[in-house]
């Protein structure tokens, strides 16, 4: 099978079912946009420093095919079975920020992204998801979206800050209050 189909040069692609819109639709927009999140979130897996994460990294990258999966599926007439998102995927993330989150410092400003060239990437890959969840929230005002989907991306969000400044503990690297200047 060749990877290049020539299908899309005007503009179009199709949807898992059949039906073809055009690479601006909100919901191209929305699974490719999670599709870059997912980039991200690999790049967060190849760290030195996420090493013990590995495992949970790649669970998210799955849990985020799923998201893309239904998404890009169109909303009839699709007969493939589609992989779920569970309840318990949110509440792994919860865990997992609060096992993170009980080791840090309490956090007492807005901290500036940045440190350590693997702490920003976990903030790229932060803004990105919150950029998807905004997107599948446009898409779900258009078409029926599962509410998993915006709750898990949202959570993921989440884990993703406090994952951040984890990271950072673990890297020693000091975290930069924003102190905002006000001209009197």
């Amino acid at each position: 099978m060749k990877i290049y189909t020539k299908t899309g040069d005007k503009g179009q692609t199709s949807l898992l079912g059949g039906s073809r819109v055009a690479k601006s639709h909100p919901r191209i927009e929305a699974y490719g946009t999670i599709d870059e999140l997912n980039s991200y979130i690999g790049l967060l897996r190849d760290q030195p420093v996420n090493e013990s994460r590995k495992d949970l990294l790649k669970e998210i990258q799955d849990r985020l095919f799923t998201i893309g999966a239904n998404l890009a599926a169109e909303p009839e007439g699709n007969k493939k079975q589609m992989p779920d998102l569970l309840p318990g995927d949110i509440e792994l993330l919860e865990k997992e920020m609060d096992n993170m989150d009980s080791a840090l410092p309490e956090l007492r400003a807005f901290i500036l992204p940045g440190g350590h060239q693997s702490i920003s990437f976990c903030h790229v890959a932060r803004t990105v998801c919150r950029r998807s969840e905004r997107l599948v929230i446009t898409l779900a005002a258009e078409v029926e979206v599962a509410d998993i989907f915006i709750q898990y991306l949202n959570r993921l969000s989440d884990y993703l800050f406090v994952l951040a400044r984890k990271m950072g503990q673990e890297l020693e690297v000091e975290e930069v209050s924003w102190k905002p200047r006000v001209i009197k």
